[in-house]
């Protein structure tokens, strides 16, 4: 009982936390919604939905860490949208609805209860202690905050006693509070029943099995990397290595130029295991971060190359990794193939989306083939659930888009 009455006043602490987001979202909507009256607050909607929907984002991952995990249930993001868009979006897609039911009863019931599951505790220690400071009471105060008289012990030690009970209403309605608190989440912030979640479902199996495709992919040519350059050269290494043994036992003069070739073998073996190993985690990553990776990606592209990188704060390393590789593939078919003048990358980051652009100014037609290096961009960015848009009409531009999450 003990450890559930502990866990409870844990989640009551915890949703107190996300109803204090909530009634300060409301009074935003209070805000927004008495301007909009006037017009001049329409703009202003998109962006008190996209706070809806982060404080909605917070009591899901909060209910997921005490039980089944709540899922979002958004048909549509609005961040990147227009707020004439953002808002024809958000009226159509159902959870909006539900969102603003939860956080109005989120925000005064599970503000309540998170209060009361907080103050129990708080008023056990107060009155129990209270013969210890009740001393040092100015002398007006004539009764405890039970209103019992403080004239006596009587008053005195019955205050002492009543802070017993607020222990014992935590271990027995606690539990109960957190509950309660915790239904309108379970209830409001999942998808409706009526959503059909089959595509989304699908579009999962689908990312998976892209995801262990590139994998198997990228195993065989590390594979091939290896079998076929660096294993070679090894061995030649140790073929020359016995060929200058044997000379010195014959000729000692001729073992020379046997191991001026083993070193030579040696060294080139040495390159091509660096450049595998650059091709599992280029170390310039972690040498000069992402916007100095991509730079020096654009310098060694035959093609001019602009490089623009906006704020990107903390990224995951595997999320900058498939950007790098991204556009190091992109640029390579730029090179190889657009007949381009000019090329131009772009990096920005908006909310918990990272977006890449590469376009260059040949003569387009680039079409995603089985085993090309498009198919394989596709992979590593269904891997992290994102996003791959190609553009490349006949005559050019070609224009490639990618949106990764970044969430580690």
């Amino acid at each position: 009982m003990m450890r559930n009455a502990v866990e409870a006043l844990d989640r009551l602490a915890g949703g107190l936390g996300t109803a204090v987001l909530a009634f300060a979202t409301v009074a935003c909507w209070v805000i927004a919604g008495t301007a909009a009256l006037f017009w001049v607050g329409l703009p202003l909607i998109p962006s008190v939905l996209s706070v809806t929907r982060a404080v909605a984002d917070k009591e899901r991952a909060r209910l997921g860490r005490w039980g089944e995990p709540v899922l979002t249930p958004y048909e549509t993001s609005i961040e990147d949208l227009s707020w004439q868009e953002a808002l024809r979006a958000a009226r159509r897609d159902p959870a909006t609805w539900r969102d603003l039911r939860w956080l109005a009863l989120h925000a005064t019931s599970g503000l309540t209860l998170g209060m009361l599951g907080i103050a129990f505790p708080i008023m056990a220690v107060r009155d129990v202690t209270f013969p210890l400071w009740y001393g040092l009471l100015p002398e007006t105060e004539t009764t405890s905050t039970m209103y019992l008289p403080l004239d006596s012990w009587t008053g005195v030690a019955g205050t002492a006693l009543i802070g017993l009970i607020w222990p014992m209403l935590s271990l027995t309605i606690g539990p109960l509070m957190a509950r309660l608190q915790a239904l309108p989440g379970r209830r409001l912030l999942a998808p409706h029943p009526s959503v059909d979640l089959s595509h989304r479902i699908a579009e999962l199996t689908a990312t998976r099995a892209g995801a262990l495709q590139a994998h198997a992919a990228e195993l065989r040519r590390i594979e091939r990397s290896l079998h076929d350059g660096a294993q070679n050269r090894l061995v030649a290494v140790v073929v020359l290595v016995a060929a200058a043994r044997r000379a010195l036992d014959r000729d000692p003069a001729t073992a020379g130029p046997a191991l001026d070739r083993a070193q030579e073998a040696a060294e080139t073996a040495l390159s091509e295991l660096r450049g595998v190993v650059r091709g599992i985690l280029p170390p310039i990553l972690q040498d000069r971060g992402l916007a100095g990776a991509l730079t020096a990606l654009a310098s060694d592209c035959p093609v001019p190359c602009k490089v623009s990188v906006g704020e990107l704060g903390a990224l995951p390393l595997s999320v900058e990794t498939t950007a790098y590789f991204t556009v190091a593939e992109a640029l390579t078919n730029v090179a190889k193939h657009s007949g381009a003048a000019h090329a131009r990358v772009a990096l920005r980051r908006r909310g918990g989306k990272l977006r890449v652009e590469i376009e260059d100014d040949g003569h387009g037609g680039a079409v995603e083939r089985t085993g090309s290096g498009l198919t394989g961009i596709r992979r590593r960015v269904a891997a992290h659930d994102g996003v791959l848009t190609l553009t490349s009409p006949a005559g050019g531009p070609t224009r490639i888009e990618v949106e990764l999450a970044c969430v580690s």
